[in-house]
């Protein structure tokens, strides 16, 4: 099986202040020391960056250079594949959107959602409830139980 990492999962992981990170750093490990591919996509990496060094998001926010170590840890590892917009995209986000109506912040949801379809992976971690509204998608919530 192989699966997606949402940004969220990245995110928790690498803020101690947040009620998830415990959860999150272990099940991010735990993914890194498999044998499952992971995939994350260049928006997922970016939001992360984006995020994780924003001071009204964290406490103690990263500096660039801590959070893009973060990101080069990841893309070390044998199983980690990058996902990127192939030629077709946009009929595949356009496809993937038919049904879903998309604004606002779903938009990044979905771009998320039309890059995995477009690659053929159809399983996502991810804490985003949204990610439930794309019918292709399998989502599973490793902080389910910690809500």
């Amino acid at each position: 099986m192989s699966l997606a990492l949402d940004a969220n999962v990245l995110l928790y992981a690498s803020d101690a202040g947040n009620p998830h990170h415990t959860v999150a750093r272990a099940f991010l490990e735990a993914c890194i020391g498999g044998d499952e591919i992971i995939y994350l996509a260049w928006p997922t990496l970016m939001a992360y960056l984006r995020i994780a060094t924003h001071p009204g998001v964290f406490d103690q926010p990263l500096t660039h250079e801590e959070a893009s170590a973060n990101v080069e840890a990841l893309l070390r590892c044998p199983h980690v594949r990058i996902l990127a917009e192939a030629e077709g995209f946009w009929a595949v986000y356009r496809a993937t959107t038919a049904a879903v109506p998309t604004r606002g912040n779903l938009v990044p949801d979905a771009h998320l959602a039309s890059l995995l379809r477009q690659h053929g992976v159809r399983a996502i971690c991810t804490h985003d409830r949204d990610f439930r509204k794309f019918d292709f998608l399998r989502v599973a919530d490793p902080f389910a139980a910690t809500r």
